[in-house]
């Protein structure tokens, strides 16, 4: 499946988006992430968008930096893998922000095979919110990106607003 529209990039630009279509292949197709598309995560970005934006973010950052770039795609790709509308379902042990991390692991786990690292990823993206330091430099690496990407969407959305 591709992710990315066909565009004129350069010929490194097509390897990075290659390989990180490659990384994440098996989730991408599977219909419950597909689902994702469906609710509205920040502003008017779907949760889908938000999490390969958030993954393909933290998959090059974390590839230039010499990390494991496989689990930033992947467990970026999971870490709202929630399958609900937090918009209007809400949730019975806790505030959303508290408890999704735990949810979209529980997910996850169900459909995939995840290493530590991805676990860690999705678990504790909303750190300090879930309390337990992340382990791996990937996780934060996925964690920022993830706050950067949510303030991105929330300002344009604003800004699109005022506009009108």
């Amino acid at each position: 499946m591709i992710i990315f529209k066909k565009q004129k990039f350069g010929s490194k630009q097509n390897l990075l988006i290659h390989t990180y279509e490659e990384c994440i292949s098996d989730l991408i197709q599977n219909k419950d992430v597909q689902s994702t598309r469906n609710y509205i995560q920040h502003g008017d970005v779907n949760c889908l968008d938000h999490c390969i934006n958030v993954s393909y973010k933290s998959y090059l950052i974390c590839r230039r930096l010499g990390l494991d770039y496989k689990s930033a795609a992947r467990g970026g790709l999971l870490h709202d893998f929630f399958l609900y509308d937090w918009h209007i379902t809400k949730p019975k042990n806790g505030l959303h922000g508290f408890t999704h991390p735990k949810t979209a692991l529980e997910n996850a786990d169900k459909r995939f095979s995840l290493n530590d690292r991805e676990k860690d990823i999705i678990v504790k993206h909303m750190w300090p919110l879930t309390r337990s330091l992340p382990r791996y430099k990937e996780t934060f690496v996925v964690l920022m990106v993830d706050n950067y990407c949510t303030m991105q969407e929330i300002i344009g959305y604003r800004l699109a607003q005022l506009k009108k």
